[in-house]
């Protein structure tokens, strides 16, 4: 509990105890003039100097905050500001007008405060939620300033209004929160939001190669590009459509980028794929193509150059990591998916293979640069 009380003071000390409370402005908290309906289906993208992430707003929730959200970032108030405050993989926070000047560092938390009523609603503070920071001790004393959500706090939930929830781009939100930073959370170097645009919220992208027919799949070809050299790999799609149509797109988006061969067994096969021996964490986007796979068995034998997925006890817990059989190996037969064969570049095949090995781990890491999909 620990950490979440930690997180709780964070957000809710935006101002400094000793800084005297201000009233909320004379004119009363601010009332969006905006109908749900023109606020319905809009995004926010937020671009920092450490990457962009978008937030899908929610005005069901929280129409006024959200209104007074879309406002600002229609008069270019967000642009040059800061996060002025991280805790490291709990939250980030920014917002504040007053982190534009760093003279007024002292003051970074204080600003932009007092202007709306709380709109709480049930909807709970996990991963990727968007909630507007108070001043200590006054539920109704939003405005200007949110915080997103790095892990669940669940501490939170009855004393923020949620607003938003980030849709893309949270790798770049634990980026900010893992900026270092002073004992109070303040990062080292500044964390400047370049600006905050409002946009429809766009139609979901069509999946590559979704619609794709067996006959289609099989026009692709696949070229691993590994720091041992090119291997090219031809797709039997009749067979195993649904794991051709799975290798294509997680290729399509990167996923195997950066990503080792980590067994070689002479002999047998050397296997890569494996995301616990990709170089860097998969973005959120990437992690979404990650899923298991029906077992797809077939008649095809597992000989020299078979490309087959490898996966655990249970048959259908295939995800991302796959083989190439460097010998005769029956034993795998009926028991794997097979998915592809070596057309070019038996000749590296052999290379990897022959690598000198710990039991069966490579000596030198052997990577998997890219795969390229040809056709």
């Amino acid at each position: 509990m620990l950490v979440l009380i930690l997180l709780v003071s964070a957000v809710a000390t935006a101002l400094p105890s000793k800084t005297p409370r201000r009233a909320a402005a004379t004119a009363g908290p601010y009332k969006t003039p905006l109908t749900l309906e023109q606020m319905a289906g809009k995004q926010a993208v937020v671009e920092t100097s450490l990457g962009s992430f978008v937030i899908d707003l929610r005005p069901d929730l929280a129409p006024n905050h959200v209104g007074y959200f879309m406002k600002l970032a229609g008069e270019g108030a967000y642009a040059n500001t800061l996060f002025h405050r991280v805790v490291r993989n709990g939250i980030i926070q920014g917002g504040d007008p007053l982190t534009r000047d760093p003279a007024k560092s002292a003051q970074y938390g204080s600003g932009g405060l007092g202007v709306l009523r709380a709109e709480h609603s049930a909807e709970p503070f996990t991963r990727g939620a968007v909630g507007a920071a108070l001043r200590p001790d006054q539920p109704d004393s939003g405005g200007a300033q949110f915080f997103v959500c790095v892990t669940d706090q669940p501490a939170l939930a009855g004393q923020f209004t949620l607003l938003a929830r980030v849709s893309e781009g949270m790798d770049v939100v634990e980026r900010i929160s893992q900026a270092p930073a002073d004992a109070k959370g303040a990062p080292l170097e500044r964390v400047v939001i370049r600006s905050v645009t409002i946009r429809d919220t766009p139609p979901p992208e069509p999946l590559p190669f979704a619609g794709e027919s067996a006959e289609q799949l099989e026009r692709h070809t696949a070229v691993l590009e590994t720091t041992a050299g090119n291997i090219t790999i031809g797709f039997d799609a009749h067979k195993a459509p649904e794991h051709v149509r799975n290798f294509l797109q997680l290729a399509h988006a990167g996923v195997f980028e950066g990503v080792a061969f980590h067994r070689v067994v002479r002999g047998f096969v050397i296997q890569g794929g494996a995301l616990n021996y990709r170089a860097a964490p998969l973005t959120e986007k990437q992690q979404k193509l990650v899923h298991t796979l029906q077992p797809e068995f077939s008649d095809t034998k597992h000989v020299k150059g078979i490309v087959s997925m490898a996966r655990g006890d249970d048959p259908a817990s295939a995800t991302t990591s796959f083989f190439i059989v460097t010998a005769d190996a029956p034993s795998l037969d009926g028991k794997y998916t097979v998915f592809g064969r070596v057309i070019d570049g038996l000749d590296v095949l052999d290379k990897i293979e022959s690598t000198p090995v710990n039991g069966e781990s490579p000596t030198t890491r052997i990577d998997l640069v890219k795969v390229r999909i040809v056709g």
